[in-house]
This record gives C-alpha cells, sequence and structure tokens, in this order.
C-alpha cells in the first residue's frame, strides 16, 4: 500500500523547496497507478489543477495551504460532473458545495470526485456505474460505503483527507474497512447545501483523515457556520474538555450482543476494549437493543422514502439506470403512508428515551463499526443481507441524535483494519475528538500546538467532575490525559474547606499521586494563580515517564495537621473509601 498522506509530511515537502505544481503532479501519477481499485470517477487534470495553483497565492499559509483531497460524486464541485453514481443524474454545477469551498478558500486542493454506491445507497462499495471500489489494504475484500471512493483514495495515498457522506454508516464503515478515522458530525454542523440528498432529514457531509490532527484541522474549517445556510445547526465545534461528571467511563454493548464474523473475530473487539481501558477509561456494559431497534427502523421505516423522492425522476425516465438492488430498496417506499410515519417517530422517541437511560452517567458509547469485514465475492452472493449487516452499529446514530467517530484500533492477522465507534449526543463533536485524543494519546500534539499555553497537573478538586474542574473550564482548559507522578510525594488530606483539598509535599522518596494533565491557555494561568490559596501553588511535578510539567504543589508547613493519604495513590482513591466508610 502507498504511503499515506499527512499535513505534517506535506508541509515538510513545501518547506523542502518542492512547488506545488510538483507536488500535485505525484499525485496524479499515483491516481493513475491505482487506477485498478476504481477509486475515482473524475480527476482533474495538471491543467485543470493550475487554477487552484494560481490561487495558493492568495490564500492563507494555514495547515491545509496546497493539501490535496478528494470529493464524493454527490458534493458538488465547480466544473465538474455530478453523478451519485448514475450517469442519467450527471449534472455539472456552476459552484461548489459550501463545505468544499470552505475548505478550497483555506488552500485545499480537490482532486476530483469519488466512487461512491448509487445515490448514497449502500454500505458495500460496489454499486455504481463504474464497477466495484477495492479495499485499499486487500482488493479481495470490500471497500466500505457508501463513501467508497472518499476512503480508499486515502488509504491509497492519493490525497491528505477526503469528503463523505454519511446516513446510515457511509462516512464510518469505509473508515474501517480501510483503516482510517471517520467522523459522522452532528447533523447541521457541517453544511448539506450542495449535496445530492440521499434521506435528507438525516444526511451528513463526513470527514476521512489518516490521523486526528488532520481531522480536527478540516473539521475547523469545514464547520464554517453560515446563518444563511438553512441546512446549518450553530453546534460549537470549539475547542474544549470533556464534559466531567462521567469521565472515563464508556458504555459498551452486552457481550452477548457483539458478534463479530467475516474477516473479523471477538478476538479484535477484546483488545480494542483493552486499548480503552489502557488509556485510562472505565468500561460500563450497557443493553444496546434500545439503539439496535432504531437501525433497524431506517431501512425497514418510513424514511426509506426520503430516498425515493430523491430518485423518483429516475424510476419514471430512466430506470434502468438504476442498479436493480437499489431499485428494490427504494420502490416499495411509495406505500408508505403518514399515518406510518407518525408512528415511526413515536416509536424512535421511545427507543432514544431508552438509550439514553441504558447509557446516563457515561461520557460516551464504545461501539464496534462494524461487524465483519466480507469479501467482494460474498458480498455478490448476498447484496442485500450483507449490506443491512454492514448497519447493524450504524443505522440509529442519525435517527437517534449521535455524533460518531469511527478509530481504527487493530489488525486482523492478515493484515486488514479493525476498528470501534465512540458516540455522543448531538452537538458534542468537539467533546468526542477529545475522547478519541485521550484514548490515542494525541491530545497534547492536537490542541497544544495550535493554542499557546501551559500543561498543568492537577490533584483534586480541580480534576474533572470534582467541585473546582469548572475553573479550568471556564479559563479555557482542555483536558489531555490521565497519568500519574514520579514516586516523589508525599500525599495529604489538608485541614481546611469546603471545598476539601489534597497537597503534594516533595519528598526524596515518596509516592506516585494519580494527576491529570489539562491545557491552559497563557491567559488563563495568571486567573487560575489568583485562585490558588496558601499552602497551594504552581511548580514543576515530575511525571512517572520522565516528563516534566507545571502542576499544583503544596508546600510543607501546609501539611501539617492533615491526613496522610499517600497510601491511596490519589484523591479519587481516596474520596471512594471515605464515601464507602459512611
Amino acid at each position: 500500500m502507498n504511503d499515506r498522506l499527512s499535513l505534517s509530511s506535506i508541509a515538510e515537502v513545501y518547506a523542502s523547496g518542492v512547488t506545488p505544481q510538483v507536488f500535485l503532479a505525484g499525485c496524479l501519477a499515483r491516481i493513475a497507478e491505482d487506477e485498478a481499485f476504481n477509486a475515482w470517477i473524475t480527476v482533474l487534470t495538471e491543467a485543470q489543477l493550475e487554477a487552484y495553483v494560481v490561487a495558493l497565492e492568495t490564500r492563507p499559509r494555514g495547515p491545509l495551504w496546497g493539501v490535496p483531497f478528494a470529493v464524493k460524486d454527490n458534493i458538488d464541485v465547480a466544473g465538474l460532473p455530478t453523478t451519485a453514481g448514475c450517469e442519467a443524474f450527471a449534472h455539472i454545477p456552476t459552484a461548489s458545495a459550501p463545505v468544499v469551498q470552505a475548505l478550497i478558500e483555506a488552500g485545499a486542493i480537490p482532486l476530483g470526485k469519488t466512487h461512491l454506491d448509487q445515490f448514497a445507497t449502500g454500505l458495500v462499495g460496489t454499486r455504481a456505474f463504474s464497477g466495484p471500489c477495492l479495499n485499499s489494504v486487500d482488493p479481495a475484500y470490500l471497500s466500505g460505503g457508501s463513501s467508497s471512493g472518499s476512503a480508499v483514495a486515502l488509504g491509497r495515498g492519493h490525497v491528505a483527507f477526503s469528503l463523505g457522506t454519511d446516513t446510515a454508516g457511509s462516512g464510518r464503515v469505509p473508515a474501517a474497512f480501510n483503516g482510517l478515522y471517520g467522523l459522522k458530525p452532528s447533523r447541521g454542523l457541517l453544511s448539506t447545501k450542495g449535496v445530492v440528498p440521499a434521506c435528507e432529514s438525516l444526511d451528513c457531509v463526513s470527514i476521512f483523515a489518516p490521523d486526528l490532527e488532520t481531522l480536527s484541522a478540516v473539521a475547523e474549517v469545514a464547520s464554517t457556520y453560515d446563518s444563511a445556510d438553512t441546512t446549518q445547526q450553530p453546534w460549537p465545534l470549539g475547542l474544549r474538555s470533556v464534559p466531567g461528571a462521567g469521565r472515563g467511563r464508556l458504555a459498551v454493548p452486552l457481550r452477548d450482543q457483539v458478534a463479530l464474523d467475516g474477516a473479523y473475530s471477538l478476538t479484535l473487539w477484546d483488545e480494542a476494549l483493552a486499548q480503552a481501558e489502557a488509556a485510562g477509561f472505565e468500561l460500563v456494559p450497557f443493553d444496546a437493543e434500545p439503539l439496535l431497534a432504531a437501525g433497524r427502523l431506517l431501512y425497514e421505516g418510513p424514511w426509506v422514502a426520503e430516498r425515493y423522492a430523491v430518485v423518483a425522476p429516475i424510476l419514471e425516465g430512466a430506470p434502468e439506470t438504476l442498479f436493480p438492488v437499489t431499485r428494490t430498496i427504494v420502490e416499495p417506499a411509495a406505500a408508505f403512508k403518514a399515518t406510518e410515519a407518525f408512528a415511526a417517530f413515536a416509536k424512535l422517541k421511545t427507543l432514544g428515551h431508552a438509550l439514553a437511560g441504558a447509557i446516563a452517567d457515561t461520557e460516551a458509547m464504545l461501539l464496534p463499526t462494524v461487524p465483519g469485514l466480507y469479501t467482494q465475492e460474498e458480498a455478490a452472493a448476498d447484496p442485500v443481507g450483507l449490506n443491512s449487516r454492514l448497519g447493524t452499529w450504524t443505522n440509529f446514530m442519525n435517527l437517534l441524535g449521535y455524533c460518531g467517530l469511527a478509530v481504527p484500533t487493530g489488525h486482523t492477522e492478515a493484515g486488514l483494519p479493525f476498528g470501534i465507534t465512540l458516540a455522543r449526543p448531538e452537538g458534542e463533536d468537539a467533546a468526542l475528538l477529545a475522547l478519541a485524543a485521550q484514548w490515542t494519546g494525541a491530545a497534547a500534539r492536537l490542541w497544544a500546538d495550535r493554542d499557546p499555553g501551559l500543561t498543568i497537573a492537577v490533584c483534586g478538586a480541580h480534576m474533572s467532575g470534582l467541585p473546582l474542574n469548572g475553573q479550568l473550564q471556564s479559563l479555557g482548559g482542555i483536558f489531555l490525559e490521565a497519568t500519574e507522578s514520579a514516586p516523589l510525594y508525599r500525599f495529604c488530606h489538608l485541614p481546611g474547606g469546603p471545598p476539601e483539598r489534597p497537597g503534594m509535599v516533595r519528598e526524596t522518596k515518596g509516592a506516585a499521586i494519580a494527576v491529570e494533565l489539562w491545557h491552559l491557555p497563557y491567559a488563563g494561568v495568571g486567573q487560575l494563580l489568583e485562585k490558588i490559596p496558601s499552602p497551594l501553588g504552581l511548580g514543576t511535578v515530575p511525571l512517572a515517564d520522565g516528563r516534566e510539567v507545571k502542576g499544583f504543589i503544596c508546600e510543607a508547613f501546609g501539611a501539617e495537621g492533615g491526613r496522610d493519604i499517600s497510601a491511596f495513590g490519589g484523591w479519587r482513591a481516596y474520596l471512594a473509601e471515605q464515601k464507602a466508610a459512611s
């Protein structure tokens, strides 16, 4: 497989003196070499790219400057055909979709339009006039759909990121099958103007990226809010910390509800759960039946009528241009009645309430992205059955109002990618990215360099979910990770309060203490210092892994009369013991 591109690697190429013309010509060459993967429907020529290259002279030299990207062929790019995977539908728009235009104005360069399941109806990547799109790791396997080409183009190193859409899983299934991050944002975070509808009330523009740094940078630009755009909502993507009460608790489906097949086994799921625990998360089992039942409504219920509305003109004028499987899915939707739609909405409301109760007091759901990875041959033998199975853990999300992020977590013995999905309620996309950053240990890289400030270690009432954590959040604090200090401290429950506080007193030899690392902008550091009472202050705290950060420390005199709680290894453990004793 070709080496994947990243924002940092592209910046290094340009810093070395390579021109955008030369770099982009290399990208076009890689696309030509990989023609057999069938990732692209339309590719710009070097002559067509010249206008974008010339425009770079007026673009800001930000992280997306000169960065190539791919666009799913149901999203408009000015001057290029939009086919939605159906030749009879093809038309050439005069303007780019706002989400594409925002990226272009930030310096990114579209290389063309990518393969998709016809009218974004499918999770397999095989239902298009140009034939199936092939998995970027092993062409014998499914690429995933419907945003097949966008994932494969990224997986093969043709571009640094790509746009897809996601109604039932089209931005998460291909991410899982090609070892990528795939963001299905909250509905309305990214504009869907200039996007061919699949199921208009549920559609989202999705983002594929090889790493969280790229994903975050693209999401910030792509989510630019336009109050005149009726497809958008003013969801905040501004960088912030994860809300505190359920810090570290992830809701995980009951064991007997997770069945993996095809190229996958439960070993991959267990390895992902182990990764979560190693990252400091507590796994909380929950009954996933409400979300599974909601997912079944997507194709068994009246929402298919929205798909029918899009393809009705094709059914009437050129029905032979629709795939038989596509027709099988959408044609019966003409018979749905309004009474059935209202009954389905009522059922959905009940299921949503049940799911919210089942995952209460957790930060997010941790789910398999897909239940299996299948070969092209297997999908051809059972096109409807396998497609339905692929949506097991993805179909519910837009119906019940969640945002989701597909995260690569491992590989089969044959090297095929596997991944999980983190999901939170709509409007909490930034918190979702923060959780993924905690999982991967990328939090410091993801935000610290973009928001100058200090990493602060907190050990007591400022930890997430505790009484003074709001001070950090109000000052722009961003949670980075849970870790521990070097074994150099006497840990004391200080006299006084409320709120009750601990203190870390430096010793020649002592205990390692559990701490949280938070990024705080420089402007907030001074304000925090003004709020810290004696005998506490900020000083240098050595960590167990050898790093040194600034953090809360206590002068020795302040611990006089306090209780030595070093044996507990942290404030949360001590509080838990106090609660149990009472």
